[in-house]
């Protein structure tokens, strides 16, 4: 278990947006290794985990795009039945709200990565060890 960092870049919901991001990223070596998109009518949120945070913050800054910074918990976990009930439940019974996830699962058996924005990141931190 680690905290990590997430770029919240809200942009236009229209065709050719994520692969403009994306392109903009790849043009300075920056990964994504984790990304979820959320849509209105009018304007999506991509929210996304970079290998270099710091470094997609000043990129998109300098294109003039909206991003907001916020911590995230990653679980790398063996994709096996239940384990996403056995996380939720234990945060569940300490008052720790998950207010979004997402992430890999891989195949059966193997590992796979889970992000999870909680109400409380500290105490996550401490229940999930």
């Amino acid at each position: 278990m680690k905290v990590v960092k997430q770029l919240s870049v809200f942009m236009e919901n229209r065709p050719g947006m994520l692969g403009n991001l994306a392109s903009l990223l790849a043009e300075h070596k920056i990964n994504i290794e984790a990304l979820t998109v959320s849509d209105t009518m009018d304007h999506a949120v991509l929210r996304i985990v970079v290998d270099d945070p710091e470094k997609a913050l000043h990129v998109f800054g300098e294109r003039g795009t909206l991003v907001l910074e916020t911590e995230m918990i990653a679980l790398e976990l063996t994709n096996r039945p239940g384990l996403l009930r056995d996380v939720a439940l234990k945060l569940g019974k300490t008052g720790i709200n998950i207010d979004y996830a997402y992430g890999s699962a891989g195949v059966a058996g193997e590992r796979g990565l889970l992000y999870l924005r909680v109400s409380d990141i500290e105490k996550a931190a401490q229940v999930l060890k």
